[in-house]
């Protein structure tokens, strides 16, 4: 039988992506996201996919979705922490709540379920893939909340790294950029009525105004995932990929 992958944030964009690219490489799955309805409508798109809705902010969620995986499948050998956003504005009209939030699911879900799925993934000699953004390594005013969330997602991917060369798991991140998901298309949207253009005009400023080569797609990310678990990519460990069509200006 094939590998079996948790993938969390898998009801749309980057993570149904993720999804489908390792079913496609015979990958068993392990679908996890908040939202029921968007969740069964993947899993009907991945044979023997298993779907597990749950809000990862919960302390007791991680080791729901462990249970459930190891129940369905008997193994985790590749965990795929994707899921969280975290709200865009200025300082001064960022709240407690939303600091809060920002961190409760993209930072502290992730560090729970990679806890709690680290014995099993230690027996497989798994990996774990931490799906960041290139917020946490180029800041922006806009993005005061996401920035210090994967700021701190990174960190713990370099210190986890250091873990996973004891005990045999592969650890690393990508930092996706500007990636063509149902939260991008609601930004070009907003900038489309702002400015009277049209949703693709506003995507090609928005690559123009980044000195990038274009829009990401949620494919790209998957497609990366699945080489830096494959055979080949084994030798990454505590990588921070930036896949950002060269948005990253810094060294």
């Amino acid at each position: 039988m094939g590998k079996v992958a948790i993938v969390t944030g898998a009801s749309r964009g980057i993570g149904r992506a993720i999804a489908l690219r390792l079913a496609r490489d015979g990958v068993r799955v392990v679908l996890c996201a908040r939202d029921q309805k968007a969740l069964d409508g993947v899993a009907r798109e991945i044979e023997g996919a298993h779907a597990v809705s749950l809000d990862l902010r919960a302390p007791e969620s991680a080791a729901r979705l462990v249970d459930a995986a190891i129940e369905a499948f008997g193994a985790i050998d590749i965990l795929v922490n994707n899921a969280g956003a975290t709200k865009r504005g200025e300082f001064e009209n960022l709240s407690e709540e939303d600091w809060a939030d920002g961190f409760a699911l993209k930072f502290f879900g992730a560090v729970r379920l990679t806890r709690t799925a680290w014995p099993h993934l230690k027996r497989q000699a798994g990996s774990v893939v931490n799906i960041a953004g290139i917020g946490g390594r180029t800041p922006g005013a806009e993005f005061a909340i996401g920035g210090s969330v994967n700021a701190a997602l990174l960190s713990f991917t370099k210190a986890l790294a250091d873990v996973g060369v004891r005990d045999g798991v592969q650890v690393n991140a990508i930092n996706p950029g500007s990636i063509r998901t149902d939260r991008l298309a609601r930004r070009l949207a907003a900038e489309a009525a702002k400015t009277g253009i049209g949703v693709e005009a506003a995507a090609r400023n928005l690559v123009h105004a980044t000195n990038t080569t274009r829009l990401g797609e949620p494919e790209d990310i998957a497609n990366l995932v699945a080489f830096v678990v494959g055979p080949e990519g084994r030798f990454l460990q505590g990588s921070l990929i930036d896949m950002d069509g060269g948005q990253t200006k810094t060294i």
